[in-house]
């Protein structure tokens, strides 16, 4: 009886203490320094996990190695009169037990995870970390005492505050850091102070994994978005110093065939294939025909996907609705015509969006359309895009960009409800007689138009964040006539078709 009390009573105090946690952890940490001590021992607690962690590490490696070390010695010994060697009947005992014993035990002891203990504590304070949101209501909390008190940038950097004990120096990284969140807040006056606050501290020497360039990008742009153009016009001659061969040179050789990046090695392991997707009902009798275009990002192209009466029917009905492109401008959200996407969209709902509708087209074989993405993709089509059409002409081009929203971009895609745009879908509904190209300039590769064919990617890893290497862009039509319709697929309702992964970059 007295253990049931017990147990109930410490059932109890566990309840209330996780609810007390959990109301807790959705405060805001930044407002409050009392709440923001807990968060200190939280650290400690973490840190002396990992250095547990990492004395175990240690003590797997020097067992390895003192392994290694003795099998190093012995068999080159034994290589250099191998009979002589296995002629000692206990040499040869010895080296069976090794390859059948001992070699097994030195793999157990190379696969054991001593990453439990510190990872279960990890797992269980992360429910009572700071958020995102805490992140940005410091950083403008900083801000806000820089400008009251009349504080430089460089001042608080080094920590130079009146009164203080704990001196605490920012690194590259946090002014970089704190110049993003002022970026996104489009909040330019501030991005500026703290992006140079960055470039000098790596003028100086500082050791940093942020680029020079990077960061003068940033800066570059918040002076001219303050009217300084003589300014941002050093700054970007500043930046081709740096950096001779920018996005902008790399993207006209991929759109010229020059530079492509992928080595005879890598080429081999691109295959082509009939492709039924797990046996998929509709593509069992009829499998697609799919091509390996690309490895890192995967890219691959679907000849034969969409027949030229399909092609026909998209691009009457596009025609006479064709406008010049818009974007979405990533801070205010607003809709303005891109001078560096020179193409024309379909679009019912002119001035609305830049989509174009397929379910408003009442086609059946554009249903059909969405089906066979579908079946081809395994991805839900109900939280997609509409399908735009766009027609490029001669000089037609889209710059570098990104299809999902990046961090910085907090409300991209926020009216659609559908979360981010996990992957894109692209038919070529002409043949182009030069130029045109869908290009990506980090990772030099170039994909060229072939009508009825589609290339599919995902712009997202499986664990939601953003694959960068995505960034592509629609090479000029030097000779011809481009037509190209794309599908943008969101996450939502991929919840079980792509499941989530752990690890970022999966």
């Amino acid at each position: 009886m007295t253990i049931s009390v017990s147990f109930r009573m410490g059932l109890c105090w566990f309840l209330l203490s996780f609810l007390f946690h959990s109301l807790y952890a959705h405060n805001d940490f930044f407002t409050s320094i009392g709440q923001m001590t807990d968060l200190l021992y939280t650290e400690k607690d973490l840190v002396t996990s990992l250095k547990e962690y990492i004395r175990q590490e240690e003590n797997r490696l020097e067992q390895v190695k003192e392994w290694a070390d003795k099998l190093d010695s012995l068999t080159n010994t034994a290589t250099q009169d191998p009979e002589g060697f296995l002629g000692h009947p206990v040499n040869a005992f010895k080296l069976m037990k090794r390859l059948n014993s001992e070699w097994g035990d030195l793999e157990s002891l190379v696969l054991k995870d001593t990453t439990n203990g510190f990872i279960s504590n990890l797992t269980m304070q992360r429910q009572f970390f700071p958020t995102e949101e805490d992140q940005t209501g410091a950083a403008k909390a900083l801000l806000r005492l820089q400008d009251t008190y009349q504080l430089s940038a460089n001042t608080i950097s080094n920590g130079d505050l009146p009164g203080v004990v704990h001196k605490s120096r920012m690194t590259v990284a946090d002014c970089f850091e704190l110049g993003k969140i002022a970026y996104s807040e489009a909040d330019y006056y501030h991005t500026e102070l703290w992006m140079a606050q960055a470039l000098t501290q790596l003028d100086e020497g500082e050791e940093s994994t942020i680029e020079k360039v990077t960061v003068m990008d940033y800066l570059n742009y918040a002076i001219y978005q303050q009217g300084e153009l003589e300014r941002a016009l050093e700054l970007t001659k500043r930046m081709l110093k740096l950096d001779p061969l920018p996005e902008r040179k790399k993207y006209e050789k991929l759109c010229r065939g020059e530079g492509v990046k992928l080595t005879p090695r890598r080429q081999s392991r691109l295959f082509c294939r009939y492709f039924d997707n797990n046996r998929n009902p509709r593509l069992l009798l009829a499998p697609v025909k799919q091509e390996d275009e690309w490895d890192r990002p995967r890219i691959v192209r679907y000849h034969d996907i969409i027949s030229d009466s399909e092609i026909t029917t998209v691009k009457e009905l596009a025609k006479p609705r064709l406008r010049r492109a818009t974007i979405s401008n990533p801070v205010t959200g607003v809709l303005e015509t891109a001078p560096y996407r020179i193409t024309t969209v379909h679009d019912p709902n002119t001035g609305k969006t830049d989509h174009c509708p397929l379910q408003s087209l009442q086609e059946v074989r554009d249903q059909k359309i969405n089906q066979r993405i579908e079946d081809v993709t395994d991805l839900e089509m109900d939280t997609a895009e509409e399908l735009q059409v766009a027609n490029y002409g001669v000089g037609g081009q889209y710059e570098p960009h990104f299809d999902f929203g990046r961090k910085d971009e907090p409300d991209a895609f926020k009216e659609l409800g559908t979360g981010n745009r996990i992957a894109t879908w692209l038919f070529y509904m002409s043949d182009v007689s030069a130029g045109g190209a869908t290009v990506f300039p980090d990772v030099g590769a170039a994909v060229w138009p072939k009508k009825g064919t589609a290339v599919f990617w995902y712009n997202l890893f499986a664990s939601g964040e953003g694959d960068y290497s995505t960034r592509h862009a629609a090479c000029p039509v030097l000779v011809g006539n481009k037509w190209v319709s794309n599908k943008w697929i969101h996450e939502r309702g991929q919840e079980f078709r792509r499941p989530c992964a752990m690890s970022e970059m999966e």
